[in-house]
């Protein structure tokens, strides 16, 4: 298997109500930053090293996050997803991150756009791999493979504590024999992560990423079923920063049409169909997504007009 580096830098910051949010980072320490969301499951590790590769060849900060419930990150069900932001900013102002872009994967993607929302004055821009999108309120959008989820929330809600721990004990069972654990994963998926999962260096992550990122809890991902059957604390409109997404046109977790509903309602968004990739397929062209995302921003002021 491929050989991976470890990050530049991994630690915890210290958020509200003596919780920690941990962190890893790659690419230059003092380059432009951009937070990167990884998926459910996932942890602060799930980043493609074509993107570590990228942000150490321009220059770039490229920070992971984990979740709470995830890595060292302390257990804790937000109220709504926008409540996160909260915990981002303090998270930025220790790492003295003073404006950036984001990139969230699949469950990531609330996380991202959550936090263009609640702070247009930080954000120039988000990228989107594949995103999730909202379940209930005015824009829910209806279907799809998540519409399970919404149905069985109520009884996650109240089983997620047990439910964590027992996912934690499988995972810990599994790492062993993490990478014959992937190989049997990507033999049931669709041709498009199939293909993805089967290069030495995507499954060189995954495993890295599970056995080192995630080593510790993995009850984050029940939390993020729960809170993205919630409301989500923001409107799609409220999203006032550019966003790019990019979206498998197979995707058979996150419908295609999903993404045209979430773009749709955006200000400021565009999306680009992934031609016969499934729902990983944003991790094949990460390249192409940093330097787009990159391009975003800093916005300038509107002129005034009229008269003198």
């Amino acid at each position: 298997m491929t050989d991976i580096e470890r990050p530049g830098l991994e630690g915890t910051v210290a958020v509200r109500g003596g919780r920690r949010l941990s962190f890893a980072e790659y690419g230059a320490p003092r380059g432009p930053a951009i937070i990167w969301m990884h998926g459910t499951p996932g942890g602060r590790r799930q980043i493609p090293l074509e993107a570590r590769a990228f942000a150490d060849a321009r220059g770039v900060r490229i920070i992971g996050i984990d979740r709470p419930g995830i890595g060292t990150s302390t257990p804790y069900l937000y109220p709504d997803v926008a409540d996160w932001t909260r915990d981002l900013a303090i998270l930025l102002d220790t790492l003295a991150v003073d404006t950036l872009r984001l990139v969230g994967l699949s469950g990531g993607a609330p996380y991202v756009l959550a936090a263009g929302a609640a702070m247009p004055d930080r954000v120039h821009g988000v990228g989107v791999l594949g995103g999730v999108a909202p379940t209930v309120g005015p824009d829910a959008a209806p279907g799809g493979p998540i519409q399970l989820a919404v149905r069985l929330a109520p009884l996650i809600a109240a089983t997620r504590v047990p439910l964590g721990f027992g996912l934690t004990q499988l995972i810990r069972v599994v790492r062993p024999i993490a990478g014959s654990f992937l190989d049997l994963y990507a033999a049931v998926q669709p041709e498009g992560d199939r293909r993805l999962l089967g290069r030495p260096e995507f499954k060189a992550m995954f495993v890295d990423d599970l056995l080192n990122g995630s080593r510790f809890q993995t009850s984050a991902p029940l939390a993020d079923l729960v809170l993205f059957t919630r409301d989500w604390g923001f409107r799609l409109a409220d999203v006032g920063v550019p966003v790019r997404w990019w979206h498998g046109d197979a995707d058979h977790i996150v419908p295609f049409r999903h993404g045209e509903h979430v773009v749709d309602r955006l200000p400021d968004a565009t999306i680009t169909a992934i031609d016969g990739e499934s729902h990983l397929g944003g991790l094949g062209i990460a390249e192409e997504v940093l330097g787009t995302v990159l391009g975003l921003g800093p916005r300038r002021p509107v002129a005034a007009t009229g008269g003198s």
